[in-house]
């Protein structure tokens, strides 16, 4: 289907991966001393990088950053858009250091979380905030309100969507039945008994789905990102909000990743009206965030549920939520990062990216294909995905292996688990320049044309 020989994917792998263990003895020593890390690693997805060893960090400033091998890397990962910003943004910087000398949690507001409340209310048009440490912290105290506001048990979900580390969100379709998605550790109950799912693009599904009248709240990202991008078809978010609005479902809008649209994330860039937005990690500007916004009728109805006195025991908060580290880090953030003028940037930088892409693939005849998503792009080894099911039943683990091994083994770090690269501001035109340099080198590796 991706149009490559199989024998000679092999032999190129194994050519990379020698050279990759040859250029990087110091990242492989630590591997394999680093004996007090559960898999030698802080967190197991940190395995998941091609190679038989993950790169180890040295320093990371803007675009770029150095391995302890002491190699330089153009950064299009970012860390999974935490770094979206830029790695080491000065002024956030400066901002944590001077609130770090005053303290960094007391459990008290601060004049910084009014004013970042008033910021993502004018980006977002949702007029109450709160915070959290995490989108996926923000997305599981969503969906609480969502049901002690409705009275529903259920939530309704993408196949194949990813909003952190909710036990609700973690599923897939199989038929008509909801399941665990493959991976999933320990799920606390059968999914089937939280969550509906239903395809992207397919508002049949959703309406029958809504139709049973046990569901409260719809929780999308309005392009899928984390299955790599799968763009809304057109009038399908219009015919989300009808029909949930018509079904009494609160419409949740995680712009965690989506954020790479536009300052007001796809919600601002393409006039969306949801009942509750959550975001995360971007707007933090490196540092542990979330936060999700309310409309004012939702919020009302938030407000009377805090009022309770068990409040602090039902399942929302987090003694470092909303801490002041935390709201300093976020008033530099969006004080002076993702404003519009960086986004014509990044956007432009990911057009040419996605060009890049287009003409190589195109030059050897293949049926691949690459969408952009504002400062985001991916490439594909199929046609453009229509479902998450579509993309999911795409990928090719070798061969996205290989494309990202070729490409760290020449200076350019993608996101793991996706052929996508995101932009930050401190980017330019020769970053762009060399992933397509390399690109183009692997395609005619690969092809020999």
């Amino acid at each position: 289907m991706t149009g490559i020989d199989r024998s000679v994917l092999a032999g190129l792998m194994a050519q990379e991966t020698d050279r990759f263990v040859t250029t990087h003895p110091r990242s492989g020593e630590h591997a394999r001393s680093a004996s007090s890390l559960v898999g030698g690693v802080p967190m197991p997805w940190m395995r998941r990088w091609p190679g038989p060893f993950p790169l180890v960090l040295e320093a990371a400033n803007g675009a770029r950053f150095t391995d302890i091998d002491g190699h330089e890397y153009v950064d299009l990962c970012l860390g999974d858009t935490g770094a979206m910003t830029g790695h080491a943004h000065p002024a956030v910087g400066r901002a944590i250091a001077e609130q770090l000398g005053r303290g960094a949690t007391v459990m008290l507001p601060t004049t910084d979380a009014s004013w970042v409340g008033d910021e993502l209310a004018r980006r977002f048009g949702l007029p109450k905030w709160q915070f959290a440490l995490s989108a996926t912290d923000a997305n599981r105290f969503v969906l609480r309100f969502a049901r002690g506001i409705t009275g529903r048990p259920k939530v309704l979900v993408h196949d194949w969507c990813y909003h952190g580390t909710v036990d609700e969100t973690l599923v897939v379709a199989m038929g008509d039945r909801t399941v665990s998605r493959p991976g999933a550790i320990g799920p606390q109950v059968n999914p089937a008994l939280t969550t509906r799912v239903v395809q992207f693009n397919d508002l049949a599904g959703l309406e029958e789905a809504a139709a049973i009248g046990d569901v409260a709240c719809m929780l999308i990202e309005p392009a899928l990102t984390n299955i790599g991008i799968v763009l809304p078809e057109p009038g399908y978010l219009e015919g989300v909000r009808e029909i949930t609005r018509r079904y009494g479902i609160l419409l949740i809008i995680d712009e965690t990743h989506t954020i790479c649209a536009g300052p007001g994330g796809c919600t601002a860039a393409w006039g969306l009206e949801p009942d509750i937005v959550v975001i995360g990690k971007t707007i933090g500007g490196g540092t542990p965030v979330g936060a999700y916004g309310f409309s004012a009728d939702v919020a009302a109805q938030v407000a009377a549920l805090q009022d309770h006195d068990g409040i602090d025991v039902s399942g929302v908060g987090g003694t470092l939520a909303g801490n002041a580290l935390s709201m300093a880090a976020v008033r530099a953030t969006l004080t002076h990062a993702l404003l519009p003028e960086q986004f014509a940037h990044t956007v432009q930088l990911a057009k040419e990216w996605t060009n890049g892409v287009q003409d190589a693939y195109e030059r050897r005849g293949l049926s691949w294909s690459v969408q952009q998503l504002g400062a985001r792009a991916e490439y594909w080894f199929c046609p453009p995905p229509r479902t998450g099911a579509d993309a999911a039943a795409a990928v090719d683990h070798e061969l996205d292996a290989f494309m990202h091994l070729w490409a760290i083994n020449r200076g350019v770090l993608l996101t793991p688990f996706h052929n996508m690269a995101l932009f930050s501001p401190f980017h330019t035109q020769a970053d762009v320049d060399a992933h397509t340099r390399q690109f183009d080198a692997a395609l005619l590796a690969l092809t020999g044309r």
